[in-house]
């Protein structure tokens, strides 16, 4: 389903397709622009198609240029941009460096407002709640640095599993706010009902807390929180909770109303393909009053999430992007992909759950991961030897993965399978940690 907003309700294609008559050759324009379209087998219908239809997802994974000499299971730091998305993003690019200042001060309000309608109606809530900021960091250090509601002595409470710079703005609070920082480890392994069971008992010990952090999908080991579950029994405790959504949104398929959560951090420059810098905070309308404007700015008019955040200079082809990103996102399926990316996931690490010498991160409940799974050996918890064990993988599989440290019971080596890659991927995977795992 693509966006009417996008490809013909603002200046941005307007202008573009009546300035470049007859110079197509310089832009390619008339074809970046085009709708999205998936190409070959890739343009059958997703929705049906099973996540271990190696054809049909072989035909998605054409439409990516990929690594050369190098299996790419690290698919987590950003998100590679499919061919077509890479195109629109270039002809946006070479659009806004020719018009400059002129495009910029005069056509992009109006084409960024048709941007933020189109994102906001793919989260599932208004225009007026979501705004651009340059990735789910910049979003979260705004909510988190600017929340108010504090006073000298309330609590914070943070978990093992929240990415590192949004553990580090928590404790910032305590400086800035004079907070008491609270910090708990998940339990290892997770259940749905022991994770509930973990920020329940954490909240009864510590009454005075008043903010939490709560991370979707964790960067670490891929853990699913039940958000919805957690935010409703700190809400009932009258604790405001800032989620972090930055691996969730493109893995998982849900709506933010889904959450039950009145601060969410996103990023769109990783699971859904758009360009590197690209991220969104949203704030319930609502709740605006419980985060301060950003310095220099101010609520002069009333209210506004923009007030919220400055990036400074925007990234203006970047943003324009975006719906490419979304097209394509959607046009291979939002559940389609959460499950083939569960699938490959669960390719790999139900195989070796019952290893001798392996610890898999994540539960075998669907519920608690997507694609992202990490691992480690038995008795390996240092950083130093899972990045040692990273590099075996890359020097003698040509496999690449990374390593992740901050997990309370030690570190792991991430896996994150994305569209590039096939079963074939994943079981090369599998086959390597049980030939390094004999030596």
């Amino acid at each position: 389903m693509r966006s009417a907003l996008f490809y013909s309700g603002v200046g941005f294609l307007g202008a573009v397709m009546a300035r470049m008559a007859g110079r197509r050759e310089v832009l390619g324009l008339a074809a970046a622009c085009a709708p999205v379209a998936l190409v070959g087998a890739a343009a059958a219908q997703t929705s049906n198609a099973m996540p271990g239809d190696e054809s049909h997802w072989r035909a998605i994974a054409r439409q990516y240029d990929k690594p050369r000499g190098v299996i790419q299971l690290e698919n987590g730091y950003w998100g590679a941009m499919a061919r077509p998305v890479l195109n629109a993003y270039l002809a946006a690019q070479k659009r806004v460096n020719m018009d400059s200042s002129y495009y910029a001060r005069r056509q992009f309000t109006a084409d960024g407002d048709g941007v933020r309608a189109r994102v906001a109606q793919f989260l599932g809530v208004s225009a007026s709640e979501i705004v651009f900021t340059r990735g789910a960091t910049e979003a979260l250090q705004a909510l988190i640095g600017n929340y108010h509601r504090l006073r000298p002595g309330d609590g914070v409470l943070l978990a093992d599993l929240d990415y590192d710079s949004m553990q580090t703005a928590m404790r910032w609070l305590k400086a800035r706010r004079g907070a008491d920082v609270i910090e708990i480890n998940l339990p290892e392994p997770a259940t749905h009902e022991s994770l509930i069971a973990a920020y329940a008992q954490a909240l009864d010990r510590n009454p005075h807390v008043r903010l939490m952090l709560l991370t979707h999908l964790s960067h670490r080991t891929g853990l699913v929180l039940p958000v919805r579950e957690i935010v409703a029994l700190a809400r009932a405790r009258g604790v405001d909770v800032i989620v972090d959504s930055a691996h969730a949104l493109g893995q998982l398929d849900f709506k933010l109303p889904d959450l039950g959560a009145d601060f969410v951090g996103l990023n769109l420059h990783k699971w859904i393909g758009a360009p590197l810098g690209v991220g969104v905070m949203y704030v319930r309308q609502s709740r605006l009053d419980a985060i301060e404007p950003f310095m220099g700015e101010s609520d002069a008019n009333g209210p506004s999430i923009e007030a919220r955040i400055h990036t400074g200079t925007t990234n203006f082809a970047a943003v324009l992007t975006v719906p490419a990103a979304l097209d394509f996102h959607e046009r291979v399926g939002g559940p389609a992909k959460e499950a083939r990316l569960r699938y490959l996931r669960t390719r790999w690490a139900e195989a070796l759950r019952t290893h001798d010498r392996l610890e898999i991160l994540t539960p075998a409940d669907s519920k608690r991961h997507a694609g992202i799974t990490s691992f480690r050996v038995k008795g390996k918890t240092s950083f130093a030897d899972n990045r040692a064990l990273t590099e075996r993988l890359l020097q003698e599989h040509g496999i690449f993965t990374v390593a992740r440290a901050g997990v309370a019971a030690g570190a792991c080596v991430r896996v994150a399978p994305g569209l590039v890659n096939s079963a074939m991927d994943v079981d090369a995977l599998t086959a390597a940690l049980k030939t390094l795992l004999k030596a």
